[in-house]
């Protein structure tokens, strides 16, 4: 591999289709989710987005910040809400190592989520992350492919940005 990972715009097309493809497929499952989560930083956009698609209300939670205990609270918050049976689909741009969705997954039910009433949904799914999504768009090998993957919110950061934000978990990537 390069020094430098190979960058690939996702057209903002594309991102939109991606989001009404979600937005299709949660319907047609017939599970209502009584809010959807956008999961900072990636999510937020998908998140807004699925929630005008959908007319579900939008909350947040930052994850991308690492600010010790902030999102922690707000996914303990989360669980009580599903533990009394609110449904909560947990919006995210790609389930790339699965890293996020396991550590978002284990916070809730640490905290005493209901699993059944949490959902994940993402643009783009590696078929080879361990955790596993409820709906996404789009598919993803990291066996065949190593591009990262610039989603249009992201094209606003500067080439040097994107390729430190790739280079932080290289295995992705290898």
């Amino acid at each position: 591999m390069s020094d430098k990972p190979l960058l690939t715009p996702i057209p903002y097309e594309d991102f939109v289709k991606d989001v009404r493809v979600i937005a299709a497929a949660v319907k047609a499952d017939g599970w209502a989710p009584d809010f959807l989560i956008g999961i900072g930083r990636g999510g937020l956009v998908p998140g807004a987005y699925l929630s005008h698609a959908t007319g579900i209300n939008l909350l947040s939670v930052d994850h991308s910040a690492k600010i010790y205990g902030f999102g922690d609270r707000l996914l303990a918050e989360l669980a009580r809400q599903s533990g009394e049976g609110k449904r909560l689909l947990v919006v995210d741009d790609i389930n790339d190592s699965g890293k996020t969705i396991r550590y978002l997954r284990e916070a809730m039910d640490g905290a005493g989520g209901v699993s059944e009433n949490v959902r994940f949904a993402v643009l783009l799914n590696n078929i080879r992350s361990p955790a596993k999504v409820d709906y996404c768009s789009r598919t993803i090998d990291r066996h065949t492919s190593k591009d990262w993957f610039v989603f249009p919110w992201e094209a606003m950061a500067a080439d040097a940005v994107l390729h430190e934000d790739a280079m932080a978990v290289p295995e992705r990537l290898a």
